[in-house]
């Protein structure tokens, strides 16, 4: 093939190419290229990541707000040869083509990973920077975040600037967030390329041609990170080292949450709790949507709707609840309202070029827009709680912050400071909200002195540093339902583990068995909230009648007895960048079947449950089991021996949910908050499997920071099936577990342990059954929630040491 740099035109309408290279120079960090069309760089920042920076200006363009890491100095060489130059890793081997610039991407075997499009590579069109990617054969695409559509994202193409999109269809692009992270997937290999450069920018996964995929930033330099694993687990864990890795939760933004657009009075508020607690439906959370305001106005309560809120929120917290508040980033353009007197007077917000300060129209009406990329902005707005935290709030909803505005063309020349260094709009739009909700998360931490619960719409990558994620405003739809389940799982892929959507929809109106099926679904997500929209049916989990009361009651009370296998998940995700939510894609990468259409929904919840979600008007599905280490229903322990594609029953009470053979899922008694003790027995679910597993399980305090230092309590919990024998380890840590006894459930091992061998000492097991939810026989014409039989479940119950301990059988 000819290869070949184009000619620009002279108005930049046509393909510029990087073109050839002139000079070489070794960095510490790398390798700096100098071209007939500018300067292309290659920068080592891990044995498997590297960056790739392309500028037709005299200086490359370093700043980031999403990277939180920097290139090493060492553990790389660099060899040159005639007409090419390799940069070489213990992990990777990149290989430049010198006339025109190309590269290619090895692993240490040799096999190809990825290689820019020979023809085109990196180059300009007029101001756009882009560069184009040979498509491999049936090379599949995952990730990019909070983007609609498929799993596989071959054949699609998309734009990252985040949106306010009311009630978005199910195919919508853009929406909300900007997480420009996809992995790439071909040949029994795997990749990852985070492009950060946060002007507006398109990605096309051969979308409308057969050659390349590519990505374009519409200003700016061209500058993306090549990683590469063996498995797709270390590659997000990789992009979640540069970007920064989620903070451990407050343990009650693990609970339900209840919403509506909006609750008011304080009555009314103060009613609902007290409804849950009557009804015995665990809840965390009250959040309090605009109304909470005087007339819309951020850090404002109104004073009719909301006279004492002190006192409201110290009663929802003698209830069980704590209370999260909705705050947007307009400040309304009133003399005597103080966040605008002082927003002025300090010099605050976004302006335009004459100076003046930019006003556009929200909820309030003509408001300015505090400039969060200036560090005198961020500190104030994180002092401005204080009149929501003196009052008694520890959890703010981030919304509003693409940041939209009426009419919905913020203009481009409006100035960000960017750290004095001075940007437009265009490059400020998509990092709008990181900023915002990094100011937020500061100013309340600060001022609570631990773990606030911090919710965002808008973001980018990074954004998991500082919040959860919801997916919008979306439709009460069962296409809907469903797409929201792959947004979910998406962001999983992109390095954002605590996202949810509004279960229920937001707008439209659910039908009582679309509520009850996404109640059951939302129980499976790493933020759980229930909300609704002003004019649409209140949506609580009673407001549909007893059935799917029982219904909503039986999958919430799961999750909360699910609770310390999902703060064990939370925190591989804390230090691993491990989802909570896991598309099939991750475990199963190379397997055709979890990108098919019917399967591409299914997810892991952590490392053990596997989640089909269904829609509402189905009362049988097909599923797909990815492996063969055995299969247990959750609900009656009915067992599927092998991988494969199986009919299940999936009536509007029972969600098909699976526990993988050799799971560890440990689990504690029924709580109605996260503020009530459960009792002091740790139950540890174990599955017998073909092969065994190991489980992390974690505790700490759930509000404070002092599991930065050893405030917590780890031990590693092992199975392993060969050698007949589940051992846990010594437990590190300085934090006192809430749990003083043990009592171990094994699942599938029928008459095999009768007795088991504990600290040198035989124990006898005890027969008996187990279900996961209580059965509902009015509302069970299939048998779900059941337990399993008498005898398919053993138990022992044993004192709970701090010390290694470990259990055997014959």
């Amino acid at each position: 093939m000819l290869l070949f740099s184009f000619a620009i035109h002279a108005q930049g309408r046509l393909y510029q190419s990087i073109g050839n290279v002139q000079s070489t120079e070794k960095l510490k960090d790398g390798v700096l290229l100098k071209t007939s069309m500018g300067q292309y760089r290659i920068k080592v920042y891990s044995p498997s990541v590297v960056r790739i920076t392309a500028t037709k200006e005299a200086k490359f363009d370093d700043f980031s707000y999403a990277v939180t890491v920097n290139s090493v100095e060492q553990g790389f060489k660099i060899t040159e040869n005639a007409g090419s130059l390799t940069l070489s890793t213990d992990s990777i081997r990149v290989e430049v083509a010198l006339a025109p610039v190309r590269i290619k991407l090895f692993d240490k075997t040799n096999r190809l990973i990825n290689e820019d499009e020979p023809a085109f590579g990196t180059g300009w069109m007029g101001e756009q920077s882009v560069t184009h990617k040979k498509l491999q054969k049936d090379e599949r695409f995952i990730g990019l975040g909070e983007k609609t559509g498929p799993l596989n994202r071959r054949g699609e193409g998309y734009t990252n600037w985040n949106t306010d999109f009311f009630a978005y269809p199910s195919g919508a692009d853009p929406i909300y967030q900007t997480l420009p992270f996809y992995i790439g997937v071909h040949s029994g290999v795997n990749y990852g390329v985070f492009m950060d450069n946060s002007h507006k920018s398109h990605f096309n996964f051969g979308a409308s041609n057969d050659r390349f995929a590519s990505y374009t930033a519409e200003a700016g330099d061209m500058d993306y990170y090549l990683i590469w694993h063996s498995k797709v687990a270390d590659i997000i864990n990789s992009y979640s080292i540069l970007t920064g890795k989620m903070p451990m939760p407050p343990l009650w933004g693990l609970g339900l949450q209840q919403c509506r657009y909006s609750y008011y009075p304080d009555k009314e508020v103060i009613r609902i709790a007290e409804t849950f607690r009557e009804k015995g439906i665990p809840a965390d959370a009250m959040v309090l949507d605009i109304h909470h305001m005087e007339k819309y106005k951020v850090f404002t309560w109104d004073k009719e709707r909301f006279s004492n809120p002190k006192a409201m929120n110290d009663q929802l917290k003698k209830l069980g609840f704590n209370t999260v508040v909705i705050i947007d980033p307009g400040v309304k353009v009133e003399k005597g309202y103080v966040a605008y007197d002082e927003g002025v007077k300090d010099n605050l917000f976004l302006k335009y070029p004459d100076k003046t300060d930019y006003s556009g129209q929200v909820w309030p009406g003509w408001c300015h827009f505090p400039d969060f990329t200036n560090p005198k902005t961020r500190n104030w707005w994180g002092k401005s709680f204080k009149s929501y935290t003196d009052a008694g709030v520890e959890g703010f909803w981030n919304d509003m912050n693409e940041p939209a505005t009426w009419g919905q063309r913020f203009p481009d020349l409006v100035e960000f400071d960017f750290e004095g260094k001075k940007g437009s709009h265009r490059q400020g739009h998509n990092i709008y909200g990181l900023k915002m909700v990094e100011s937020t998360y500061l100013g309340a931490k600060q001022l609570l002195g631990r773990r606030p619960f911090i919710l965002t719409r808008a973001g980018y990558s990074g954004i998991q540093r500082y919040a959860a994620v919801w997916t919008g405003d979306n439709v009460a739809s069962d296409d809907h339902m469903m797409a929201g389940v792959r947004l979910l799982n998406s962001m999983g892929l992109t390095g954002v583990p605590y996202t949810g959507m509004d279960v229920g929809g937001f707008t439209g109106g659910a039908s009582k068995e679309l509520f009850g099926r996404w109640v059951t679904i939302g129980a499976f997500s790493p933020f759980f909230r229930i909300h609704s929209a002003i004019n649409t049916k209140e949506s609580d989990p009673w407001s549909y009648g007893e059935e799917i009361e029982a219904i909503s009651k039986n999958y919430i009370s799961l999750r909360y007895r699910l609770l310390p296998y999902l703060y064990s998940t939370f925190y591989d995700a804390h230090k691993n960048g491990m989802p909570v939510n896991r598309s099939l894609a991750i475990n199963y990468t190379h397997d055709a079947n979890v990108y098919d259409g019917r399967f591409q929904n299914q997810f892991l919840f952590g490392p053990g449950l596997l989640v089909c979600p269904e829609v509402s008007t189905k009362t049988i599905t097909k599923v797909y089991l990815p492996d063969d280490n055995g299969w247990y229903d959750l609900l009656d322990d009915k067992y599927y021996a092998s991988k494969g594609e199986y009919f299940v029953d999936c009536p509007i009470e029972k969600l098909p949910v699976f526990v993988r053979g050799g799971s560890i899922v440990p689990a504690q008694t029924l709580v109605e908050s996260t503020q009530q003790q459960p009792k002091d027995t740790l139950f540890l679910h174990v599955y017998k499997g073909k092969t065994g597993s190991g489980f992390v399980y974690y505790e700490d305090d759930g509000s404070s920071y002092n599991y930065e230092k050893d405030g917590y309590y780890r031990r590693t919990i092992t199975y392993d099936a060969a050698k007949k024998s589940i051992v846990l380890s010594k437990v590190e840590g300085s934090y006192a577990s809430k749990f003083k006894n043990l009592k171990l459930v094994l699942h599938g091992f029928g008459n095999e342990v009768n007795q088991l061998t504990a600290a040198g000492k035989n124990v006898n097991t005890q027969s008996g059954n187990h279900s996961w939810v209580e059965p509902l026989p009015h509302f069970d014409p299939v048998g779900s929630g059941k337990p399993a039989p008498v005898g398919a479940v053993k138990k022992l119950h044993v004192g709970l040491s701090n010390d290694r301990m470990e259990f055997t059988w014959k």
